[in-house]
């Protein structure tokens, strides 16, 4: 199964996330911190993060950076949210791909499926991955 972690800071928001993520098959761990991401995302190994550009506790385009710059996660995909258009300061930072809040859960499904399809990974969260 695929795992997806979600950095988001909003719990309805990130609830309804893992709620949808979870309706198409991927196993969804939630982190509402910037400090826990690195942490979560060496153990849980996703095949993606998306992850909100800001949340309460500060900017998390450090934390994309310091995915990028550990070779273990360097095949994590990373999605950055916001509700400003951020995407090119988060594209040059080493994000996948950027979606502007709000967002409907299809356009983020179709999203994720076609960067996992273009990464060579099993589309959905239903293969053994």
């Amino acid at each position: 199964m695929n795992t997806v972690v979600v950095v988001d800071d909003d719990q309805v928001f990130s609830g309804l996330l893992k709620t949808v993520l979870e309706l198409e098959g991927y196993q969804v761990t939630v982190v509402p911190w910037p400090d826990d991401v690195v942490p979560t995302v060496r153990q849980v190994m996703p095949v993606l993060v998306l992850m909100d550009v800001h949340t309460g506790r500060g900017d998390t385009l450090g934390v994309l950076r310091d995915i990028r710059a550990d070779e273990a996660l360097k095949g994590v995909l990373v999605v950055m949210t916001s509700g400003m258009d951020r995407s090119p300061e988060c594209l040059a930072a080493g994000a996948d791909d950027f979606i502007l809040k709000p967002f409907s859960p299809s356009e983020l499904l179709t999203k994720i499926a076609d960067l996992l399809s273009g990464a060579g990974l099993v589309e959905g969260g239903n293969a053994d991955a």
